[in-house]
């Protein structure tokens, strides 16, 4: 009765076990079971490894990305330190240049340099306040500076050409002045020939004096011998005819000086080469072209005279006309 009522299970035979198909097939579940938790233990262990070896490529760019931004950083501090450096040299070069400005008091270039000078100037404040400086910071100032830079050019060429102009024109003046000198030479050349023609001419007007003698006169008017009985010197000429000297009255002036180197007195005063002279004796005479002879100009003696050398002077028109030294005896 029980052997009826109790359910057969298919997988199971007589004896309760399973059987071989359901064996197999739980065997092959348990296999799909471990596959997939591979599979998935496998997926998980290769995710964890993208994942570690992504937070290392990000870090590594990352790293990358601040190497690249320090070296840019770099590069615009070295630019800025080369544009500090032209910034220098343009601005000694203009120094260097600057006295020559007054070359080009009224020219725009200058104005222009200026201008640029002040911009950039501006520009270096500004960046040297600014711990990052940014290319296009930078890229402003250079271009800046080669504007600057090409001012400059135009600066030297312009300063060359007006050097050149005036290098050309100091030429052409020392040309003017080397004929000037030229022709200074010759007209001092020309007032020295006048001057002598004029000494000469002045020279041919005067008077000349030919057979000058000095007598000592005694009481008597007969000459005397002794000089220390004299009462009476004698100063005897001859003018020569001189066409060339204007005729009309002719004041000769006698002047003797004793041995001793005093002057004998009494024919008043007159000029000669600017100065005042005193006058031993004078005579006036008519000159009329000719000659005239025998011509006597007398002092009265008013004091014993020694024996010795005694210097005779004639002198008219401002011209010394005769000088001669007489041996007096006693």
């Amino acid at each position: 009765m029980d052997n009826f009522n109790t359910p057969v299970n298919p997988d199971k035979n007589r004896d309760g076990q399973l059987s071989d198909t359901q064996q197999q097939l739980n065997r092959q579940k348990r296999n799909r079971k471990m596959i997939i938790g591979g599979a998935v233990a496998a997926m998980l262990v290769i995710l964890a490894v993208f994942f570690v070896l992504m937070s290392s490529k990000n870090k590594e760019l990352e790293e990358s990305k601040k190497q690249v931004e320090e070296t840019q950083q770099q590069l615009l501090a070295q630019q800025m330190q080369i544009n500090e450096l032209e910034l220098l040299r343009i601005d000694d070069d203009f120094q260097q240049m600057e006295g020559q400005t007054v070359l080009l008091a009224n020219d725009s270039i200058v104005e222009k340099y200026q201008a640029a000078r002040a911009q950039i100037e501006k520009l270096m404040a500004e960046l040297n306040n600014e711990k990052k400086k940014s290319a296009a910071q930078i890229k402003k100032l250079t271009d800046e500076i080669n504007t600057l830079k090409g001012i400059l050019r135009d600066y030297t060429a312009r300063i060359n050409e007006l050097m050149a102009e005036n290098d050309q024109l100091k030429e052409e003046n020392t040309t003017i002045k080397n004929q000037n000198q030229q022709l200074n030479n010759r007209v001092q050349d020309m007032t020295r020939k006048n001057e002598h023609l004029t000494e000469r001419m002045t020279l041919a007007e005067k008077l000349n004096v030919t057979g000058l003698t000095l007598r000592a006169l005694n009481k008597k008017g007969k000459n005397e011998k002794n000089i220390t009985k004299a009462t009476r010197l004698c100063v005897t000429f001859t003018i020569p005819q001189n066409n060339s000297t204007p005729a009309g009255e002719k004041t000769i002036y006698l002047r003797i000086t004793t041995p001793e180197g005093d002057l004998l007195t009494g024919g008043g005063s007159f000029s000669f080469e600017g100065a005042t002279l005193q006058a031993t004796a004078r005579r006036t005479i008519e000159y009329a072209n000719e000659e005239i002879g025998g011509v006597e100009i007398y002092w009265d003696v008013t004091s014993t005279l020694n024996p010795g050398s005694y210097t005779v002077e004639l002198f008219c028109d401002n011209f010394r006309l005769a000088s001669r030294q007489f041996e007096m005896k006693k």
